[in-house]
């Protein structure tokens, strides 16, 4: 890809399109003030009120160059120079503490800004529905999180700040112009029409360029993540290099749209001076004529060329500046798009909490879909009694691990009823609900934190005797203990640091902590090998007794103890009983045993299955 320093590569556009919004920069900043700046308005008022003396200080040095020309070096008032000298430190010392007053007070403002967008970004994830959480890209979430809230902080605490700050000291200036000269004053300001079109211009131009930016930056947050976690399968099928084009292409993209961005950034600034320029040569030409006839003091014209000059800075500020505003106002769209995602799981405000007495699961004519095309239960209905084993089983798609989900409430049915112990799940608070239930999956998810810490996690405390007591009836304490730090080594990353087997007797540890009296377990055994597999059953069985369980498993000989097993196909019940009598019927059920157990045979003269070689 071509380097392109001073004009646009046309041709690269941003993949996917732009990132649309439908927020306004006046509803933007609306919903700042409204959440963030109202509720903090004291220190607010402080701010604005240190940055307002910080700027009139700056304006009075104006006159004070006036009275030292005309006073002091053509009227040779000496007295009048003990006077200006102890003003022009008492400006200065106000100056200084105003500066400093407003200056920490607005970047407090601005990094409490974004803490509290941080904190409800990541609220809004944790609660958000399932469906919107899974049908989302990891690697969007995190762009939002750390670059869009990054473009978010540096406006809060930078350019609004700084806005302000340069708009009141050109305010005060042109106070201070008007008052020595009003006519003059008017010729320099007659440049602000046009400049403030061309920056009104700039800014349309920056929210584009700006949405392109983040989007290629989420790109690239997604292709990165996906890396990651697929390096073994990049790796196996020989596609580093195919990964590596994609993030080039991606990075080069990301380059343009951040060049388009400076580009215009920086053209701003000599543009709004050379307009000022304009308006500042007719004002010379102007003090000229009238200083030839007299009509002017050699300290007003000096006081006037000061006050001129010192409006440069801030002018030119601000054509940079609210630019730069623009892409805060591009990221806000972003992240409030977030926060403004409706949550569809919403707990009642009459939600009662769970009273559980045998805990009986029921599901009444029960329909769920994903979408609106493609059915998963269609009138399900299934009665687990307490205290009961029941397993599901049947092919891929059945809507197995739907039925799970349905139980935590991860999802509601369209249709239909489910309860526990006759208390239907949409009338109960989640948190009550959830505490009653504990769920071992295929894939068991460790945290990177310490054994003991996984173990104990749902916990209010760590109760370091519970946790070994809960580890030795996973079958977790012997393997757990030979580590050098023990309970306290770290599970790393997913629990990296663990094998198969010794991650998912981690997570049935974990279990065993929870104490729940309904157990979920989603094919707990599927990806072990078979010494693996049998340490694992030996700790389920301990860790079923008592309890409710509704489990789904695809290798059928752990579930041949279940009290009930229950054949799904395409969302419904198509057999139901006990291992011996489903297969005597001769269903579905049976021809998947013989099938497995065929493969089986065959399988023990081959390669035994694999735990990762951790095991």
């Amino acid at each position: 890809m071509k380097d392109s320093i001073f004009s646009d590569a046309s041709h690269i556009q941003s993949e996917g399109g732009v990132v649309h919004t439908s927020y306004t920069a006046k509803e933007i900043v609306a919903r700042i003030w409204k959440e963030n700046l109202y509720p903090r308005r004291k220190r607010l008022t402080i701010a604005v009120v240190a940055m307002l003396f910080a700027s009139a200080t700056t304006g009075l040095m104006v006159p004070a160059i006036k009275f030292a020309i005309d006073d002091i070096f053509v009227a040779r008032n000496m007295e009048f120079v003990y006077y200006l000298a102890g003003a022009t430190f008492l400006i200065t010392l106000v100056k200084t503490i105003a500066e400093y007053i407003s200056k920490v007070s607005m970047g407090y403002l601005g990094n409490r800004f974004i803490a509290d967008i941080r904190i409800a970004l990541f609220k809004k994830l944790t609660f958000a529905d399932m469906a919107w959480i899974e049908g989302t890209h990891s690697g969007l979430f995190l762009s939002n999180f750390l670059n869009d809230t990054n473009f978010i902080k540096d406006t809060a605490s930078r350019v609004i700040v700084a806005l302000a700050e340069n708009i009141t000291k050109a305010l005060f200036l042109a106070l201070a112009m008007i008052w020595l000269d009003p006519m003059m004053s008017m010729i320099v300001l007659l440049s602000m029409p046009p400049a403030l079109f061309f920056m009104n211009r700039q800014r349309g131009e920056m929210d584009k360029v700006t949405k392109d930016t983040l989007h290629e930056t989420g790109s690239l947050s997604k292709l990165i993540t996906q890396t990651l976690r697929s390096i073994r399968v990049v790796r196996a099928y020989g596609q580093e290099e195919r990964e590596i084009d994609r993030v080039t292409d991606t990075v080069e993209r990301t380059m343009e749209f951040s060049m388009r961005s400076l580009r215009a950034k920086t053209l701003s600034g000599p543009v709004v001076e050379l307009l000022a320029g304009v308006g500042f040569s007719g004002a010379i030409l102007f003090a000229g004529m009238e200083g030839a006839q007299g009509r002017m003091t050699i300290g007003e014209f000096s006081a006037f060329l000061a006050a001129a000059m010192l409006l440069y800075q801030p002018l030119k500020a601000l054509a940079q500046l609210q630019v730069s505003l623009q892409e805060g106002v591009a990221a806000s769209g972003r992240v409030f798009g977030i926060l403004d995602e409706p949550q569809k799981m919403l707990e009642d405000k009459d939600a009662v909490p769970l009273e559980l007495s045998t805990g009986a699961i029921s599901f009444a004519d029960v329909d769920f879909s994903y979408d609106e095309e493609n059915a998963v239960l269609k009138d399900f209905t299934l009665d687990i009694p307490a205290g009961k084993s029941v397993a599901l089983v049947g092919p891929s798609g059945a809507g197995k691990s739907t039925i799970l989900n349905l139980v935590l409430r991860f999802y509601d049915p369209q249709k239909g009823r489910i309860l526990i112990d006759g208390q239907e799940l949409g009338t109960l608070q989640l948190n009550s609900l959830r505490q009653k239930l504990a769920l071992v999956t295929q894939d068991p998810i460790l945290f990177d934190d310490t054994l003991e810490a996984n173990i104990a996690y749902g916990s209010k405390k760590i109760d370091p005797q519970k946790v070994i007591e809960a580890a030795k009836a996973a079958a977790a304490h012997d393997f757990i203990s030979a580590f050098p730090e023990g309970y306290q080594s770290g599970a790393g990353e997913a629990g990296n640091n663990l094998s198969g087997g010794e991650r998912q007797r981690v997570a049935i540890a974990r279990a065993f902590m929870h104490d729940a009296p309904i157990l979920l377990l989603d094919e707990p055994t599927s990806a072990l090998d078979s010494q693996a597999e049998e340490k694992v059953q030996k700790a389920l069985s301990i860790l079923m007794k008592g309890r409710t369980v509704l489990m789904i498993a695809h290798r059928l000989s752990t579930v041949k103890d279940a009290d009930m097993i229950c054949v799904l196909d395409k969302g419904r019940i198509v057999e139901k009983g006990t291992h011996d009598e489903l297969v005597a019927a001769n269903g579905l059920y049976s021809r998947l045993y013989k099938t497995q157990f065929e493969n089986n045979e065959a399988h023990e003269g081959g390669v035994e299955q694999t735990d990762g070689g951790k095991e």
